[in-house]
């Protein structure tokens, strides 16, 4: 059982962003730190990457761990209301970001994805991880 009401909880879930997360931010901030220059939610390629890269052919994706079900991730919990609803959205989650993902790799790009969870952990380790990456 929920411990809000359904408007609390539906006022809490609206407000939950999908672009220019604190995440998303912090890896942006880097990277322009670190001299790399990318374009922002490119809407012309699958699934909208957070980045993307032109010069390096990479897009990156900052993924919440709760909404894209990070595979062993104390932050992938299960709702313990609607539970069939959930399964559902987060099933479809996982599909469209996995024929994403195949479909960038089919045109050249390279993926990398950034876990918000590992931004918590490990922030300097993953940014630094990150550029490297890149290159």
């Amino acid at each position: 059982m929920d411990i809000v009401d359904s408007e609390t909880r539906s006022r809490m879930m609206s407000g939950i962003q999908s672009k220019n997360t604190k995440p998303e931010m912090a890896v942006r901030r880097y990277l322009h730190g670190q001299g790399f220059r990318y374009r922002l939610h490119v809407r012309k390629l699958p699934g909208s990457p957070d980045l993307v890269l032109p010069k390096y052919r990479v897009v990156i994706f900052v993924h919440g761990c709760f909404w894209h079900q990070h595979a062993g991730c104390r932050f992938a919990t299960q709702p313990a209301s609607n539970t069939e609803r959930w399964k559902t959205k987060f099933q479809n989650n996982l599909e469209r970001d996995a024929k994403n993902l195949a479909a960038l790799q089919t045109t050249g790009w390279r993926v990398i994805v950034v876990w918000e969870c590992e931004l918590k952990r490990e922030p300097d380790d993953r940014l630094q991880r990150l550029a490297r990456e890149i290159t």
